[in-house]
C-alpha cells in the first residue's frame, strides 16, 4: 500500500511546521471533496485559533481546493494554495479513458465503485472524476473558476526525463509524450502550469514520486526538502 506523503509530514513537524491532512477521498469528485475540506479547515482553525491556512495540494487535490475556495467562499480562510502536479488544464489520459465506449458501461461503473471503496474512500466516484479531469471539462472549469485576489496561488510541477524514471508510469509517460510533450507520467507540463507563480522542480521526478512514497532520494533530491522550502518561502511572504 502506498504511504501517501511519505516522510514529508513528520519532517515538516520536526521543523516546527504544523501539518494537517485534508482527509479527502482520493477518488471523490470536486463537490464531495470540497465539502470535506471545508469541514476539515473549519476544525483546524478552531483548534489552532488562527484565521487562515496554507493548502499544499497534490494532483486533483489542487482542483478540489480551487473549487472549495470558489464554491464555499473560503478566500477569507485560505491564505495560499500551492498545487503540486495538478492537471489544471486536464489530462489527455482522462480523455483517452473517457472516450472509450466500454468505460460508460454499467459493469465498468460498478467495478470502479468497488475499487474506490477498496481503496478506502468514503464517497468514491471514479467515473465522474475521470470526466472532471478531461481537457474539455477542465476548460469549462477554468472559465468559471479562476484565481481569487485574496489568495496567493502557486503551481509546482515535475517531469520525467524518460519513461524508465518510474516504471509505474512507463506507458502513460510514453503516451503523453507523444500527445502533449513533457509530463510526469500523468500530468503534462502545459496542464500543470497555472497562474503567474509557476515553478518546475527539476530532476526527473514522477507524478507519484513527488509525494515521497518511496522514502528515498530521487535523482539526488531529498523530496521532503522541497516541501520545507515551500513552507519557508510562504512564511517569508507572510502566509
Amino acid at each position: 500500500m502506498i504511504d501517501f506523503w511519505g516522510r514529508i509530514p513528520k519532517i515538516l513537524e520536526e521543523k516546527g511546521i504544523r501539518v494537517f491532512p485534508g482527509n479527502t477521498d482520493s477518488w471523490g469528485d470536486c463537490d464531495s471533496n470540497a465539502k470535506i475540506l471545508k469541514s476539515t479547515i473549519e476544525k483546524i482553525l478552531l483548534e489552532t485559533k488562527t484565521e487562515k491556512v496554507n493548502i499544499i495540494a497534490h494532483s486533483k487535490g489542487g482542483i478540489d481546493s480551487r473549487y472549495l475556495i470558489w464554491k464555499h467562499g473560503f478566500d477569507d480562510k485560505v491564505a495560499s494554495l500551492t498545487t503540486i502536479s495538478t492537471p489544471h488544464h486536464g489530462s489527455a489520459l482522462a480523455d483517452l479513458i473517457y472516450n472509450q465506449k466500454i468505460f460508460h458501461s454499467e459493469m465498468v461503473k460498478k467495478v470502479l465503485e468497488i475499487f474506490g471503496k477498496l481503496y478506502g474512500d468514503m464517497n468514491p466516484d471514479l467515473y465522474k472524476v475521470t470526466y472532471q479531469l478531461t481537457t474539455y471539462r477542465m476548460k469549462e472549469f477554468n472559465e468559471s473558476i479562476g484565481m481569487n485576489e485574496k489568495v496567493y496561488y502557486q503551481s509546482l510541477y515535475t517531469t520525467m526525463k524518460n519513461s524508465l524514471d518510474d516504471v509505474m508510469f512507463f506507458y502513460s509517460h510514453r503516451y503523453l509524450k507523444n500527445i502533449s510533450g513533457e509530463n510526469d507520467g500523468f500530468v503534462g507540463e502545459y496542464s500543470a502550469k497555472w497562474g503567474k507563480n509557476v515553478i518546475k522542480i527539476e530532476g526527473g521526478i514522477s507524478h507519484a514520486e513527488i509525494l515521497d512514497y518511496k522514502k528515498r532520494k530521487i535523482s539526488g533530491i531529498n523530496i521532503p526538502n522541497i516541501y520545507i522550502k515551500i513552507a519557508n518561502e510562504l512564511n517569508k511572504k507572510g502566509f
